[in-house]
C-alpha cells in the first residue's frame, strides 16, 4: 500500500484528499503547516508529497527545497490555486515532479499521483541497478571490521596483484573480489566467476581452459574456457581449496606463464587476466596438510583481506539490514517493515552461522512476512531459521514433556508481546498474528494474568 502525505493549511482540502485517495487504497498523513510537513517527511518517508505551495510559518517552495535535500528521489506534487509561471518555474527547478491548480478534479489528481508513484519505482529500480553496477559501494557497515576491509579493498584494486580473500561462508568475499574489480584499471574488462567447489573433476580442465572440438565425448563444439573469458578482466576462483592436485598444477601454470592450452588442442594462448581467490578454510593449514600446492599458494596468496564473520561486527547488523529492506523493497514491490528496537537486538543477538548470507534471508523473510508494519523481536525471533533454539533458554531440552516445553515456548511468545506492547493486548494480538479473544483464551490457559485496566 502506498503512502502519501498531504501537506495543505486547509482542514476541508485534506479531508477531501484523504478520502478520495483512501478510496483508491491509497494511506495518507496529513501536515497543516511547512514544519509539520518536513517532520513528517524526516519520521517517515512517504511515496509522494502532495505539497501546497502557500503554506503558514514555511513557504512551499521552502518545503520543497529541504524535503528534496534529504530525499532527492521523493516525487513531490505541488499545489496551488495562486500559482504564477515564476512559481512553476521556481518549483520545477527545485525538483518538483508536477504542479496541479486548485480547485482540481479527482482524475487530475488520480492520474498525477499513479504517474508519480511510477516515477518512484522507476527511481528505487535504478538505485538498485547502479548498486549492482557499483559494486564498491556494496561493502556495508561501519564496523572497525569492515573499514579495514574497504581500506585493504583502495590499496590493493589499483595494482594488478594477485588477491586471497578468505572468510566464512556468506560473508560476502564475491562482493569484495567485485569491489577489487570495479576499482581496478580491468574494471572496463569482464569479472568472470568460478566456484571451483561447483565444478566436477573431470571437466575442470576443460571449464578452466576450454577445449577443441572432438575433445572428449559430448565436445560438440569448440568451447572458450574462463581463462580466455576473463582475459583483460578479473577471474574469481571462489573455494579455491576445493581443487583437486591435477587442477592445482594447470592452474599454476596458468598463472604462472599467463598461457593456456584447451583440452584436445595444441595452441598455446596467451592470456591476461588478474586473480583473485577466495576460500572458506585457512590455505596454510591446507598447505601443511598436503592438500593443497605451497607453490600455487605463493603465486596466489600476494595480498591477503580476510572478511570478518558478521558476530564479529554486530553494529554493523542495523545498517546492513536498512540496506537490504531497501533492495527487497524493489524487488517484492512491498512496504518495508518498520523494525522497532526489540527487534533490532534481537538481530544482533543472534550468532549468524550463514552470515549475511542468512541475515539477507530473514529480512527478505520478514518484508514478505509483515509488509508495511511495525514488528518487535517476537517477529523477529519467528523468522530465523532456528525460532525455538533463538528465543532463549526457556525453550532448552532439560527434561520437561513436550506438552511442557510447548506451553513455556508459547508463554514466552506471548509475554514477550504483551511486554513490548506496553501491555496492550490488541496490539499484542497483532503482533502475534492472532485476533484478540484468541490471546485471551490463550493467556487463560497459560496463567497470564490480564494487563491492568485501560490499556488493553
Amino acid at each position: 500500500m502506498s503512502e502519501i502525505l498531504i501537506v495543505d493549511d486547509e482542514a476541508n482540502v485534506r479531508r477531501m484528499l484523504s478520502g478520495l485517495l483512501a478510496d483508491e487504497g491509497y494511506r495518507c498523513r496529513e501536515a497543516a503547516t511547512g514544519p509539520e510537513g518536513v517532520r513528517a517527511v524526516e519520521a517517515r518517508e512517504p511515496d509522494v508529497v502532495l505539497l501546497d505551495l502557500v503554506l503558514p510559518e514555511m513557504g512551499g517552495l521552502e518545503v520543497l527545497r529541504r524535503v528534496l535535500g534529504t530525499n532527492p528521489d521523493l516525487p513531490v506534487v505541488m499545489m496551488s490555486g495562486k500559482a504564477t509561471l515564476g512559481d512553476a518555474v521556481e518549483a520545477t527547478k527545485l525538483g518538483a515532479f508536477q504542479f496541479i491548480e486548485k480547485p482540481f478534479t479527482p482524475e487530475a489528481v488520480l492520474t498525477t499521483l499513479r504517474s508519480a508513484l511510477e516515477l518512484r519505482r522507476a527511481r528505487d529500480r535504478y538505485r538498485v541497478l547502479v548498486e549492482e553496477l557499483r559494486p564498491g559501494e556494496a561493502l556495508v557497515g561501519e564496523s572497525r571490521a569492515m573499514q579495514e576491509v574497504r581500506e585493504l579493498v583502495r590499496r590493493v584494486a589499483p595494482t594488478d596483484a594477485r588477491v586471497v580473500l578468505s572468510g566464512e561462508s556468506g560473508t560476502g568475499k564475491e562482493l569484495v573480489g567485485l569491489a577489487v574489480h570495479a576499482l581496478s584499471q580491468r574494471r572496463d574488462g569482464p569479472f568472470i566467476r568460478v566456484n571451483c567447489a561447483a565444478i566436477p573433476r573431470d571437466l575442470v580442465e576443460s571449464e578452466m581452459f576450454g577445449h577443441e572440438k572432438g575433445a572428449f565425448t559430448g565436445a560438440t563444439e569448440r568451447r572458450r574456457g574462463k581463462f580466455e573469458l576473463a582475459h583483460g578482466g578479473t577471474l574469481f576462483l571462489d573455494e579455491v581449496a576445493d581443487l583437486g592436485p591435477e587442477a592445482q598444477a594447470k592452474l599454476l601454470r596458468a598463472v604462472e606463464t599467463g598461457e593456456i592450452e584447451r583440452v584436445g588442442g595444441s595452441e598455446v594462448i596467451p592470456v591476461n587476466a588478474r586473480v583473485v581467490a577466495a576460500t572458506n578454510r585457512r590455505l596454510e593449514e591446507e598447505v601443511e596438510r598436503g592438500r593443497f600446492r605451497d607453490d600455487l599458494y605463493f603465486r596466489l596468496h600476494v595480498f591477503a583481506v580476510h572478511i570478518p564473520p558478521l558476530r564479529e561486527r554486530r553494529e554493523d547488523i542495523p545498517i546492513l539490514t536498512a540496506h537490504l529492506l531497501k533492495r527487497f523493497r524493489t524487488r517484492h514491490g512491498l512496504k518495508a517493515p518498520i523494525l522497532n528496537e526489540s527487534a533490532i537486538e534481537a538481530l544482533q543477538g543472534y550468532d549468524w552461522p550463514g552470515n549475511v548470507r542468512e541475515l539477507a534471508n530473514v529480512v527478505e523473510r520478514l518484508m514478505i512476512l509483515y509488509p508495511d508494519r511495525q514488528i518487535g523481536a517476537v517477529e523477529v525471533r519467528s523468522a530465523l531459521p532456528d525460532a525455538v533454539a533463538a528465543t532463549g533458554p526457556a525453550l532448552r531440552p532439560d527434561g520437561r514433556p513436550l506438552s511442557r516445553l510447548l506451553d513455556d515456548y508459547e508463554r514466552h511468545l506471548i509475554e514477550t508481546a504483551l511486554q513490548e506492547a506496553d501491555g496492550n493486548v490488541a496490539e499484542a494480538a497483532r503482533r502475534l498474528n492472532t485476533d484478540r479473544p484468541n490471546l485471551y483464551r490463550r493467556m487463560r490457559r497459560l496463567g497470564i494474568p490480564r494487563p491492568s485496566a485501560g490499556i488493553s
